[in-house]
């Protein structure tokens, strides 16, 4: 009778154990948002703030000062799309609004949507750039065969710290479609 009462311990240890570990995998989403967005690191989704046009006449322009933005894409496993930034980097003055596109691609032989998450280098210039219109705000669908210019439009603030003269601006492309992801990784 001991090892029996011993066992069914050690199985609902067990099953509390997965319980807890299930639920706290779940937590960990939220609470990643939470720390990322309190500290500025590594913003998924944010990649700089959003902006309106009449919050940029507020910021005035520093025509003194000269910032190169640097602009990149990477693309998941799994993405069949050709990304790539039209002009790969800009002499900016910050306050002043610029316009950019991304060309994008879809080499299959089928419909894929997309998620372009950005990311921005350093992390510390991040609270810093501001993005009026971003084809980031929302996912991006392409056809077979079909081409895009994804459209950016962004100020860097002029209270940026001195200290950076380069900022970098990256989006990873993301596929959204987990099944059409499973089909491609699995048909390789």
């Amino acid at each position: 009778m001991p090892a029996k009462k011993s066992n069914r311990r050690l199985a609902l240890g067990l099953v509390g154990l997965v319980a807890g570990m299930f639920g706290f995998g779940f937590a960990l989403v939220p609470l990643y948002g939470l720390i990322c967005s309190a500290t500025g690191i590594n913003s998924v989704g944010a990649g700089g703030r959003h902006i309106t046009e009449s919050e940029v006449k507020s910021l005035g322009v520093d025509a003194q000062r000269e910032v190169r933005v640097e602009f990149d894409a990477t693309l998941s496993t799994g993405l069949d799309w050709e990304v790539r930034p039209k002009v790969r980097h800009l002499e900016i003055h910050p306050g002043k609004v610029y316009e950019v596109s991304y060309f994008a691609h879809n080499n299959s032989d089928h419909e894929i949507t997309a998620q372009a998450i950005p990311g921005i280098t350093p992390w510390q210039a991040t609270q810093y750039f501001n993005k009026i219109a971003c084809f980031c705000f929302n996912q991006q669908k392409l056809a077979p065969g079909e081409s895009a210019d994804l459209k950016l439009r962004f100020v860097l603030s002029p209270d940026l710290p001195r200290k950076y003269h380069t900022v970098t601006l990256s989006y990873t492309f993301m596929n959204v479609d987990r099944t059409g992801l499973r089909h491609a990784v699995s048909s390789r």
